[in-house]
């Protein structure tokens, strides 16, 4: 069954919206689209590599589709672009009320963050197979923001690389430029660095499939009824 989505309203404006659909039924990217593909994880393309507008699964509107973020009033836009491309894993959930163990946060309230670093842009609201290669543990506001780095299947880099060591050696700087790229993008408005938890270590391709098994049973636990859902919509 093909999955597919539509942009409606004017790019750059609150009414800009991106729906998704399989066949002909509306569909949640957050809730509707399964985790896995076989070995390979589906990636929710939110922000193509190269572009500013800060755009997401809107996890609080019905059908959860990507919108412009806004802060104050305002549709929120990076002050330059981001160099890879962005977006989400469907059915994880970053639990606010769950502490971590060792980093001492919570949950930021979303699905885990995917950092796609092939080198082709990815159309907003397509859903790509991705392999995970590591996971950086960035803390925002007092939050845990998992950013999980991966690669699309069609990358030509793809069957080369399986693992964080791979990436260093085969991609070096790659993930420096990540760490540093969310580590200052809030500072234009006046907002502090943000920090990441071991030591600012990119954590290997295990410890990042633990992440997402972890949260995705987070999602379970939101979707049963067994974790209160506040304001987010996951009927």
């Amino acid at each position: 069954m093909a999955i597919s989505s539509t942009a409606s309203g004017e790019v750059g404006t609150t009414e800009f919206r991106v729906n998704f659909k399989r066949d002909d039924a509306a569909i949640s990217p957050w809730h509707d689209i399964s985790l896995k593909d076989g070995d390979l994880f589906n990636f929710v393309n939110e922000i193509p590599k190269y572009t500013k507008a800060k755009m997401e699964v809107s996890t609080k509107e019905e059908s959860n589709p990507i919108a412009q973020d806004m802060k104050k009033g305002k549709l929120r836009d990076y002050h330059g672009p981001i160099f890879w491309n962005y977006g989400c894993l469907p059915q994880t959930w970053e639990d606010p009320n769950v502490e971590h163990p060792v980093l001492k946060c919570m949950g930021d309230n979303d699905p885990v963050d995917v950092v796609e670093i092939g080198s082709k842009a990815l159309e907003m609201g397509s859903v790509t197979k991705v392999k995970p290669l590591g996971v950086l543990a960035m803390i925002d506001d007092g939050e845990l923001d998992w950013k999980v780095i991966a690669i699309s299947e069609g990358d030509v880099l793809f069957s080369e690389l399986n693992d964080v060591q791979d990436l260093e050696a085969k991609c070096p700087g790659v993930i420096s430029g990540i760490r540093e790229w969310f580590r200052w993008y809030k500072t234009p408005d006046d907002k502090p660095l943000n920090a990441f938890g071991f030591d600012e270590k990119c954590l290997s391709r295990k410890e990042a499939l633990a992440v997402i098994e972890e949260t995705h049973g987070h999602w379970k636990s939101l979707k049963e009824g067994k974790t209160e859902k506040g304001k987010l919509w996951i009927s």
